[in-house]
């Protein structure tokens, strides 16, 4: 029974710094006007967001670095499953991505860009989603989670396909796409964004498994967010 309890607590723990610094992270970009910038608030507010705990996560690790050596993903690890996965992942979720496309052009429930048309915002959204959404949501959720996690959190299941560690890590993951509001208590979310965060999110961390780098998921999570958002940038732009 101790040990579930070590267990449970461990995992309360790391969720509590995982959700906790990202919600931190957008107070502290609550604080930058971007109005001159991004009038329509379509990439400034969280460009910053993700480059603040990116650095808030980086602090975490060299700290925890500096009493106990842990292998946190920095090198590109073994190169040829890294590639061969980022190349497979990429073929098949631009399949997929295509094809939920259509299924919503002839469901009628396709979502428009949400934001105007222009170059700027169109620029600035593929810019953030490009070079700074995989980076820093990986290290976070796969460096830095999946790594803490397994220390504790041991074991495979599927016939030891998957780890514990990056299930909970992937779950996390997906409950970081919940809006959530204590005073009064609401949670504001969509079922299939955090449905599809959490199956990216194992895909995501089996990678980092296995290739032992962080470097490649963070390229497969830019990947299907630059895919996603010019699908449905072009998509949009047909329809105008």
């Amino acid at each position: 029974m101790g040990h579930i309890l070590k267990k449970s607590l461990w995992i309360l723990f790391l969720a509590v710094i995982l959700l906790g610094v990202p919600r931190l992270s957008g107070n502290i970009a609550d604080l930058v006007n971007y109005h001159k910038i991004d009038p329509d608030g379509s990439y400034a507010w969280i460009a910053v967001h993700h480059l603040v705990q990116a650095f808030i996560f980086l602090l975490i690790i060299a700290v925890i670095s500096k009493f106990k050596p842990l292998n946190f993903g920095f090198s590109w690890g073994n190169k040829a499953v890294g590639r061969n996965y980022v190349l497979l992942f990429a073929l098949i979720f631009t399949a997929g991505s295509l094809a939920s496309h259509i299924i919503a052009f002839l469901t009628n429930t396709f979502q428009p860009f949400q934001y105007p048309l222009t170059f700027t915002n169109i620029l600035g959204q593929l810019s953030f989603q490009l070079v700074l959404s995989g980076p820093s949501e990986e290290l976070i959720f796969r460096a830095f989670a999946i790594t803490m996690l397994a220390l504790v959190i041991r074991g495979r299941f599927l016939k030891k396909k998957l780890s514990y560690a990056n299930i909970i890590a992937a779950i996390i993951f997906g409950l970081a796409h919940v809006r959530f509001s204590f005073a009064p208590f609401e949670a504001d979310f969509s079922l299939y964004q955090v449905f599809l965060s959490i199956t990216l999110g194992i895909f995501y961390g089996d990678c980092y498994e296995k290739s032992g780098s962080v470097y490649y998921p963070m390229i497969m999570h830019s990947i299907s967010n630059v895919v996603m958002v010019s699908m449905t940038i072009i998509a949009s732009l047909l329809l105008k």
